[in-house]
């Protein structure tokens, strides 16, 4: 996939604003995205989330999906929601910051939970409830539609040996992993996809947290820097917020509701399945011919960020803000509990598997 596929995108949603009326008896919606249009897996999977609703319901709901840029910026979905711009938007939690410091524990912390383990928390550990509370002050319903799985650290145009490498350097990064890398003297740079590559070249940035080899690629941040680190720590699995505004959400038939919260379970299975799926020959690709140099994160500086990943997880513990630390306390009791058996399940088959035997 190329960058200008992705670009391309930004006017593919004007001549829907000018189609005809929805035929009586059907509703239209508008859903807003934080991604380009085609980019594998985030992009693909909103597509994919609502064509899947409009033949489920028989045309009954139908969404029109508005990429990065198009209807409204790539970061303001949750705005738009809330403002009635749009009925939807498709982007993560940590988009929105600014609303609660809480918001991050439902895309992505740093040293957390899996994609797996973060389903676990959300469906049978209280974490959809508390999610539902953060949210409904503002007039949105959340719901999870879908994770990108096992992370990349990310893009770097220079070696990282020690953690004083990170002092003083520009990388785009958002949520709770930003201010990670913050404390370990880094300058953090809030981005859309779109934009990475151009800060690169214009040395508004010197790195950048990925979205995946296959999306990396689209966007040409292979040509920006040359230093491709893992693991991803600061995001080890980052989870796609589906945002509805709440009032017209349950203004839908019971039927329909179903759909759409059945149609986004799904996709919290598909998106991950697609970017597994693409991210092995994107890789090859990229340490292959693209001549990506591939890294792996020194044990002194995963050491580095994990405590401050802590320290950071113990401020929010003890937040003056009674939610914030209800969600914090709720967070980590949920993943004390969950890494022991992913430790032994998980890792455990992991190891085995690298194992040196006869096995075609």
């Amino acid at each position: 996939m190329r960058r200008r596929a992705f670009l391309g995108a930004a006017g593919a949603g004007v001549a829907v604003l000018s189609s005809p009326a929805i035929a009586q008896g059907r509703v239209e919606w508008r859903m807003v995205t934080a991604w380009p249009k085609d980019m594998p897996g985030l992009g693909t999977g909103a597509e994919r989330f609502a064509r899947r609703v409009g033949e489920l319901t028989g045309g009954r709901l139908v969404i029109r999906v508005h990429p990065a840029g198009d209807l409204v910026a790539p970061l303001q979905g949750f705005d738009a929601v809330a403002n009635g711009t749009a009925e939807m938007s498709h982007g993560c939690a940590y988009h929105h910051t600014e609303k609660s410091k809480a918001f991050p524990f439902f895309t992505a912390v740093p040293f957390g939970l899996s994609a797996d383990e973060h389903i676990s928390w959300l469906r049978h550990g209280g974490g959809q409830r508390l999610w539902d509370e953060l949210a409904e002050p503002f007039g949105v319903r959340p719901i999870l539609c879908g994770a990108t799985g096992a992370r990349l650290a990310g893009w770097f145009q220079k070696e990282i040996k020690k953690p004083d490498d990170l002092k003083g350097l520009k990388i785009r990064s958002s949520g709770f992993g930003a201010l990670v890398l913050e404390r370990m003297g880094a300058k953090t740079v809030p981005m859309p996809a779109v934009e990475i590559a151009a800060a690169f070249q214009s040395k508004a940035i010197d790195a950048a947290d990925g979205l995946g080899p296959a999306a990396d690629i689209g966007l040409e941040l292979h040509k920006a820097a040359r230093f491709y680190y893992w693991p991803g720590v600061n995001e080890p699995s980052v989870a796609v917020e589906l945002l509805v505004s709440k009032a017209k959400f349950d203004a839908l038939p019971a039927d329909v509701r179903a759909i759409v919260e059945g149609v986004a379970a799904a996709e919290s299975a598909e998106m991950t399945a697609e970017i597994n799926f693409r991210s092995g020959p994107a890789l090859q690709a990229l340490t292959g011919q693209n001549g990506t140099q591939l890294r792996q994160m020194p044990r002194d500086v995963l050491i580095a960020q994990a405590n401050a990943a802590g320290q950071l997880m113990r401020n929010l513990v003890e937040d003056a803000d009674p939610q914030v630390k209800k969600i914090a306390q709720v967070y980590l009791a949920q993943r004390r509990d969950l890494i022991g058996w992913s430790k032994l399940a998980e890792l455990g088959f992991a190891g085995a598997r690298d194992l040196k035997y006869n096995y075609p």
